[in-house]
């Protein structure tokens, strides 16, 4: 149980301070990497629905055994924008340095599938984990 609450609890907070600058940078971001952001409402949403998530890593960090069941969409999460920036790249449709930090979510879903399987469900009854 103690990797699941370390795994989420990076993850969260990895997540906070990768997007939340986003909302400040959405002029420099089309500027540095153009075209510029033509539909700020999906950029925004984007955003928003990202850092959700990342509060679902520190809820699960803050008691993995009640939120297992949680674990399973955050690995499915972590891997749509894995398998996003690999199908991208091979269409060479991004930057290697986009690909490189896609590959942390890549990471982070082996890690996070790794905390599922650590955190049994027997936990639940009262029966602690090793």
């Amino acid at each position: 149980m103690k990797f699941a609450r370390v795994v989420f609890l990076i993850a969260g907070l990895y997540g906070l301070v990768v997007l939340t600058p986003g909302y400040f940078f959405e002029q420099a971001i089309g500027r540095e990497t153009p075209p510029p952001i033509t539909h700020p409402e999906f950029f925004y949403g984007f955003l928003g629905v990202a850092l959700a998530w990342q509060v679902l890593f520190l809820l699960i960090a803050h008691n993995p055994v009640r939120y297992r069941p949680m674990m399973i969409p955050s690995i499915l999460e972590k891997l749509s924008y894995a398998g996003a920036v690999i199908v991208l790249l091979k269409q060479h449709r991004i930057p290697l340095s986009t690909f490189d930090l896609g590959m942390v979510d890549l990471v982070l879903a082996v890690l996070f599938a790794v905390s599922f399987f650590k955190v049994r469900p027997s936990a639940i009854d009262g029966t602690p984990n090793p």
